[in-house]
């Protein structure tokens, strides 16, 4: 027996977030904080002005990425974090679009 349990199941979320999320460096921050956790994806602002975000990452990195969309960087305001699970589509890397 070689001990190396089964691969980390992939998940995938894509993260809507309302209140004061644009002009507060929610994106970059969001980048940022996604890579540390080692979560693939994108965000981008809507014309409403919330924010849409992507993550694709073990069930744990992702839980800890929506749990952060409702922080936010300390400037943000999230007032709502709407999340719809998708089906895993192998991203790399993380992007604001």
């Amino acid at each position: 027996m070689s001990g190396v349990g089964p691969e980390p199941e992939t998940v995938r979320v894509r993260t809507v977030v309302s209140g004061r999320v644009q002009g507060v460096w929610f994106r970059d921050s969001c980048r940022k904080a996604a890579i540390a956790a080692g979560v693939a994806g994108s965000t981008r602002n809507l014309p409403d002005g919330r924010v849409e975000a992507v993550f694709e990452g073990t069930s744990d990195a992702v839980e800890k990425m929506v749990a952060w969309c409702a922080e936010g960087p300390p400037r943000a305001r999230v007032v709502r974090v709407e999340t719809t699970p998708e089906i895993p589509r192998g991203e790399a890397g993380f992007s604001i679009r």
